[in-house]
């Protein structure tokens, strides 16, 4: 059984095509640290993309430590979202500096609440 909390690859962005789209007709919105980018998806579910800039990060440890936040932050926050349109979603972290994972856990669900208040 697939317990409500779990992030599987069925939920994660990942074809060329959906991210293109999603960044050439997807509408968008900042807050910091993210600059949240989202296309309503006519799949049965939401998708997510987490990226974190090389110009920014120049190590991959500290990309990977900011991206396993964001997937944890999002994991933990979507589960009230539920009754919400299926998005594919795109979170790209702006900040130059690696931040608290509470900070990024506040504004991924704040990002989210504005997305189920305002489609």
């Amino acid at each position: 059984m697939k317990s409500s909390y779990s992030f599987g690859k069925d939920e994660r962005l990942c074809g060329k095509r959906d991210i293109q789209e999603l960044f050439q007709k997807g509408s968008s919105f900042y807050l910091y640290p993210f600059r949240v980018l989202w296309l309503e998806n006519s799949a049965g579910q939401s998708r997510v993309l987490m990226s974190v800039s090389r110009r920014n990060f120049k190590r991959a440890v500290d990309r990977n430590l900011i991206k396993r936040r964001m997937r944890e932050a999002y994991r933990l926050n979507r589960v009230a979202d539920a009754d919400c349109p299926p998005f594919n979603i795109a979170f790209v972290y702006t900040a130059k500096e690696i931040l608290p994972s509470d900070k990024i856990h506040n504004s991924v669900g704040k990002a989210l609440s504005r997305l189920k208040i305002n489609p």
